[in-house]
């Protein structure tokens, strides 16, 4: 399997070693290994014993636990550069989610023993994890400030927009195109609503000129998906 990119070149993009100089990126990516999983494969299932962490090099994967009904609940979807299953390698325990390729995907894999080494030789990997861990609690608390008090229409702004700083970390753009190869249901989830309510919410979005949709694509306009994001802010 062929990377796309180099993979130091790579790892400056993600939340967790984009912080590091180049000589310790390319000590990262030298205990890296490659993997690739067809779409629908369970890369890893909650409860399994973990000991790697995956960077998205390709493809888009499902972050889901099953409710006590037995419905599916996915609570993030992870793309390159995303990283995921970083749990299992900071505290050793078992995974606290389901992980599932949404379609051909391609990751990097580090393992605890290889994080571990490198936390020795590179003391700033382990002031970066302590950065990365600080910036998902503080993620987990806006996703669920986002689903208690915001509306719908704010709450797909908000998504729209981190899926845009992902993919324009600079924002210099005006409009960005986002591949979305997920379904409405699947959006819902994400968002913490139901389909019916999604559904009207971007359609919301749309006529408002905020987003346009083609097919598995989404336009942004960055700057009125801001405004409405904001827009619960401002009443309160």
């Amino acid at each position: 399997m062929a990377l796309r990119a180099d993979p130091a070149d790579l790892l400056a993009r993600t939340p967790l070693f984009g912080g590091l100089d180049e000589p310790s990126r390319k000590a990262v990516a030298t205990e890296m290994r490659e993997a690739a999983y067809e779409p629908g494969q369970v890369i890893f299932s909650r409860g399994d014993a973990g000991s790697d962490l995956h960077v998205v090099t390709k493809g888009r994967v499902r972050l889901s636990v099953l409710t006590s009904d037995g419905r599916e609940l996915s609570f993030a979807h992870a793309e390159a550069p995303s990283i995921f299953g970083e749990l299992a390698v900071f505290d050793g325990r078992p995974r606290s989610a389901d992980a599932t390729a949404v379609n051909k995907v391609e990751t990097l894999m580090l393992s605890k023993v290889s994080f571990v080494r490198l936390l020795t030789t590179r003391p700033s990997v382990g002031e970066a994890a302590v950065r990365f861990l600080a910036g998902r609690l503080r993620d987990a608390d806006e996703q669920l400030e986002a689903i208690a008090l915001h509306p719908i229409e704010a709450r797909l702004a908000r998504f729209f927009l981190a899926a845009v700083r992902q993919k324009d970390p600079i924002g210099k753009a005006e409009r960005v195109t986002l591949a979305l190869p997920i379904s409405q249901s699947e959006l819902a989830l994400l968002v913490g609503a139901s389909r019916p309510k999604v559904n009207a919410a971007l359609g919301m979005l749309e006529t408002e000129g905020a987003i346009e949709r083609r097919g598995q694509q989404v336009v942004c306009d960055v700057a009125a998906l801001s405004g409405i994001g904001r827009l619960d802010d401002k009443e309160a």
